[in-house]
């Protein structure tokens, strides 16, 4: 199993991004019934979670920084969970990471390589 992250880049102040995550490899009923989230690392700071979608509940949870910006999705179809980001700022910037949590269903827990996202002022 891979996480396929991509959709980084450069962007201005008050754009957008979509992060896309694709779990290559995974069989669906894991895909589908684990928790899935979006992580990142900002200069000078731990890695922190930023966006969550627990299974148990699929009700999104988001980091206090990105609530009302960033939207958390999947598609159970194509195996993808990505993260929308508007009006993005400065802080922003820093390598996001996508996560799916199988330790519940299959006893493992898998991490993307992570994308660059870059917001320029």
């Amino acid at each position: 199993v891979q996480l396929q992250a991509s959709g980084g880049g450069l962007v201005q102040a008050g754009g957008s991004l979509r992060l896309s995550c694709r779990a290559s490899g995974m069989i669906l009923s894991t895909f589908s019934g684990s928790d899935k989230g979006w992580y990142r690392r900002t200069p000078g700071n731990e890695r922190e979670v930023v966006a969550s979608m627990p299974v148990h509940t699929d009700s999104p949870a988001y980091a206090d920084s990105v609530k009302g910006r960033f939207v958390i999705s999947r598609d159970n179809a194509r195996k993808t969970v990505y993260l929308h980001m508007n009006n993005l700022k400065p802080e922003d910037t820093g390598v996001y990471y996508c996560n799916i949590n199988s330790m519940a269903i299959a006893g493992r827990d898998y991490w993307g390589r992570g994308t660059l996202v870059t917001v320029s002022s």
